[in-house]
C-alpha cells in the first residue's frame, strides 16, 4: 500500500539523517523500498496520468519539511537534513505531519508570508487532514466531477430517442477523427431493413474504407445475441470493421466472441461512451479551466 504524504515525512528525515546529500529520486527509491512497494505501486499514476503517486507524495512531503526548516538544499538538485531537522529527530517523535509542523516557527513564517499577501493558504493548511496531497485532491476532485458528468450524460441519452442516439454516435466518431464532416463522413441508416446496422462512417477523410455502426440504447447487460446479429450483418455486407456502442454494458462472453471472429468489432460500453463524449466535447461544454504548473527542475538544475 502506498503511504500517504504525511506518513512519510518522518521516514524521509530518517533517511536523510546520514549526513549525506540525496537526490529526490534517491529518496523516492528508498521510501519505496522501505514500504516494500510493488512495481505496480511504484508506477501507479495520479488520475491525471502525469506523475506516479509515490513521486508526488514524496515531493510534497519534501516541500513541507523544507518550508518548516527541517531540510535544506546544499546544491542544485540535492537535499539534506538541516541542523533543526537533526534536533527534531533527536526528540524521537512518533510521527511528523502537518499538525506537528505547525508547531515550528519556520513553517508558520512560511504560512504567514502568504497570509500577508492576502492569499488563503492559512485556511488551506489548517484544513489538511486528508492523506492526499494538494495535487491529488485536485486530481481526484476532477475525476469525481467527470464520473458524475458521465452519469448525467448517459441519463440524458436514455431519455432521448433511438434516432437521436444513432446520430450522436456518428457525431462522436467524426469528432474522434473519422471522416471529414457530418455531411461527408457519417450517414445514419436507422430504418427497417437496414440489416442490423444503424449507421456508417468513413474510416478516414479519403473514405478508403467504411465502418458500420450499431447503436443500442439498453438497460442491464446486452444479450450476446445482439453482438452475434451485428457480426452476421457485417458478414452479409462483406464489411471488415464494425463498432457496437451501447448505453449499458456487455458480458465478458461478448468480448470473447468478437475477439475470435472476423470481421473486427469494437465494443464501446456506456461508461466508455460517456468518457469519449467528455474527452471530445460532444454534448458537453467547458465551464472552467485550471492550469496546474510544476517547477521546471531542468531550468534550475541544468548546466
Amino acid at each position: 500500500m502506498i503511504p500517504d504524504f504525511q506518513t512519510i515525512m518522518l521516514p524521509i528525515l530518517q533517511i536523510l539523517n546520514d549526513d549525506s546529500e540525496h537526490s529526490l529520486r534517491d529518496v523516492i527509491q528508498q521510501i519505496s523500498d522501505r514500504y516494500n512497494l510493488t512495481e505496480d505501486e511504484r508506477t501507479e499514476l495520479l488520475p491525471s496520468g502525469n506523475q506516479p503517486i509515490i513521486d508526488n507524495r514524496v515531493g510534497w512531503a519534501r516541500t513541507y519539511l523544507k518550508k518548516a526548516g527541517l531540510l535544506e538544499n546544499p546544491q542544485r538538485g540535492l537535499i539534506k537534513i538541516s541542523p533543526q531537522g537533526k534536533s527534531v529527530l533527536a526528540s524521537n517523535p512518533s510521527r511528523i505531519d502537518i499538525k506537528f509542523l505547525k508547531e515550528l516557527p519556520g513553517f508558520n513564517e512560511w504560512v504567514a508570508s502568504y497570509a500577508n499577501k492576502g492569499e488563503e493558504i492559512v485556511d488551506s493548511v489548517e484544513e489538511i487532514t486528508t492523506n492526499q496531497t494538494p495535487e491529488e485532491l485536485l486530481d481526484y476532485s476532477h475525476l469525481k466531477l467527470r464520473q458524475e458528468l458521465a452519469i448525467e450524460l448517459l441519463e440524458k441519452i436514455k431519455d432521448n430517442t433511438p434516432a437521436f442516439f444513432e446520430q450522436l454516435v456518428v457525431d462522436l466518431l467524426i469528432k474522434m477523427g473519422y471522416g471529414g464532416s457530418r455531411k461527408e463522413a457519417g450517414q445514419v441508416i436507422g430504418r427497417s431493413g437496414d440489416g442490423g446496422v444503424d449507421g456508417i462512417i468513413k474510416e478516414d477523410k479519403l473514405g478508403l474504407e467504411t465502418i458500420y455502426i450499431q447503436a443500442k440504447k439498453y438497460d442491464g447487460s446486452v444479450p450476446i445475441s445482439h453482438i452475434r446479429d451485428f457480426a452476421g450483418s457485417l458478414l452479409f455486407k462483406k464489411a471488415r470493421k464494425g463498432i457496437f456502442i451501447t448505453t449499458s454494458y456487455c458480458p465478458d462472453s461478448a468480448y470473447d466472441f468478437v475477439a475470435s471472429i472476423e470481421p473486427r468489432i469494437i465494443i464501446i460500453n456506456g461508461k466508455e461512451l460517456a468518457e469519449l463524449m467528455i474527452e471530445h466535447n460532444v454534448g458537453v461544454s467547458i465551464k472552467k479551466t485550471y492550469e496546474v504548473k510544476r517547477l521546471d527542475l531542468e531550468y534550475f538544475e541544468g548546466e
